[in-house]
């Protein structure tokens, strides 16, 4: 039996890619090494667009839940540290500099979410079982050959036939290393740790970020969590088993304490190393999330990335399954610029990290510019992706941005926001006016206003201000 889509990885990419091509009408297979999810420490919150393409379908309640669950468990250090009165929602940071203001930002309500990974995990898995989704565990992918019609995947349980293949397999990915990707970069220049400890003398470890003369060292937001940086080249057992003394040495190094740790829950070690693939599409093997590109967790733009490049490939790889593939070639042409950009500004990060005189100069003034208005704009919109326009060729500024939600008044005078109308995937067309449209895009008529076409991925594909027709845009997309 031939596969229409073998997904390999079942993390976040993986698994909201699953989910896309279901709602799509195309049920993938997803294989993942791990027996069962992992556990460690991951990242803390979901970026701005990635928390809106979860919410464009269906998502948003389980993450309102988790949220609330996660800021409950913030909120006593964000008080100890910040003080009484209104704690202000986190706004996310550039190199350790908690200055972005979301009252600055030109869509304030645009934010990332404090919702951790290990719970996003458990949201997209129950989706992916109500949804009927295929997940194999304890599965390796071991070769694989690819053909005009396919590719054959050698596994640890038989071979698989597949008519497209995913990785979305993570930083060390087998599919790119067996499809023969190139991954060019930068080498890594950091050894750093993030654990969940218990520590003798925690009032030792002050909440918040701390750079210090021998790196970075960080605890909270939630209890027990701290992470430390120093800038003295790679890990040199990077796979070696994590021991709590290891850990504890860097907090005491980094800290300049002499605090020890109890206990340790969980731990992994990171670095800085930053590649990309120059393509993510080879054929019909593609790549996705941390497989098509690494890079340190500054900023937390990982999980953002790897989500929206998700969302970008789900609706066109379920085209191209029924016929349609003139969609995949875009999806490199789109996403490859977002990763590239986010790949640098990562690389800043790390420059202004760096534990001396010189750059505690340069950091002084970044950290005076992120108090303009127009400076804070940009590394807001930077880190939370809602910058993101990709270029579809046409002279509006809205056309290949991602459509936020809004409130809709319909023709008869009810309402209906946005990302609850894309809910079942497909395109949106919105407009007071009647059209004749293609069977995969729905219409939101509208008493007045706009008229705008979204495709199922949010991007804004033409507006009545276009310089591109409705029809040379539906044709285009659907």
């Amino acid at each position: 039996m031939t596969q229409d889509v073998v997904i390999v990885g079942a993390g976040p990419v993986g698994l909201f890619l699953s989910i896309e091509l279901a709602i799509a009408g195309v049920k993938p297979l997803v294989l993942e090494r791990l027996v069962e999810p992992d556990r460690t420490i991951k990242a803390a919150a979901v970026g701005a667009v990635a928390a809106e393409a979860l919410e464009r379908r269906g998502l948003a309640g389980a993450l309102d839940d988790e949220q609330r669950a996660a800021m409950a468990l913030m909120m006593p250090a964000l008080k100890a540290r910040f003080g009484p009165g209104p704690v202000k929602k986190p706004g996310g940071h550039f190199s350790g500099l908690f200055l972005i203001d979301q009252g600055l930002q030109r869509d304030p309500e645009r934010r990332m979410r404090p919702v951790p990974q290990e719970a996003l995990e458990k949201i997209l898995i129950a989706r992916a079982t109500e949804l009927g989704i295929d997940i194999r565990r304890g599965i390796t992918v071991e070769g694989l050959e690819r053909d005009d019609d396919g590719v054959t995947v050698q596994t640890s349980a038989g071979p698989l036939r597949a008519k497209y293949l995913v990785g979305c397999d993570g930083g060390r990915s087998r599919v790119r290393k067996l499809a023969g990707f190139e991954f060019p970069g930068t080498d890594p220049t950091i050894t750093g740790y993030q654990a969940v400890v218990e520590l003798d003398a925690p009032e030792k470890l002050p909440t918040g970020w701390h750079r210090t003369p021998r790196g970075l060292v960080a605890s909270g937001p939630t209890p027990g969590r701290v992470f430390t940086a120093e800038f003295n080249g790679p890990p040199p057992h990077r796979d070696a088993p994590i021991t709590r003394a290891e850990v504890e040495a860097a907090i005491q190094r980094v800290s300049g304490t002499d605090v020890k740790i109890l206990s340790m829950t969980m731990a992994t070690r990171w670095t800085d190393n930053a590649r990309q693939a120059t393509t993510y599409r080879m054929g019909r093997v593609f790549l996705a999330g941390d497989a098509a590109h690494v890079h340190s967790p500054f900023g937390g733009q990982g999980l953002n990335l790897g989500l929206v490049d998700a969302a970008n490939l789900g609706w066109k790889l379920a085209a191209a399954v029924k016929g349609r593939e003139h969609l995949l070639d875009s999806y490199t042409a789109e996403r490859h610029p977002v990763a590239a950009r986010v790949l640098e500004n990562t690389r800043a990060q790390v420059a202004l990290m760096r534990p001396d005189p010189l750059t505690s100069a340069l950091r002084a003034i970044v950290s005076d510019l992120m108090k303009l208005p127009a400076g804070n704009r940009y590394f807001g919109e930077m880190l939370t992706g809602v910058g993101i326009r990709y270029d579809l060729g046409d002279d509006d500024p809205l056309v290949g941005t991602l459509a936020k939600d809004q409130l809709l008044t319909l023709k008869g005078g009810s309402e209906e926001r946005l990302y609850t109308l894309m809910e079942n995937g497909g395109g949106l067309f919105i407009s007071p006016l009647e059209r004749s449209l293609p069977q995969d895009v729905q219409v939101a008529r509208t008493q007045g206003g706009p008229s705008m076409l979204v495709r199922p991925d949010g991007c804004i594909a033409w507006t009545d201000a276009s310089s591109t027709s409705l029809d040379d845009a539906l044709a285009r997309w659907f």
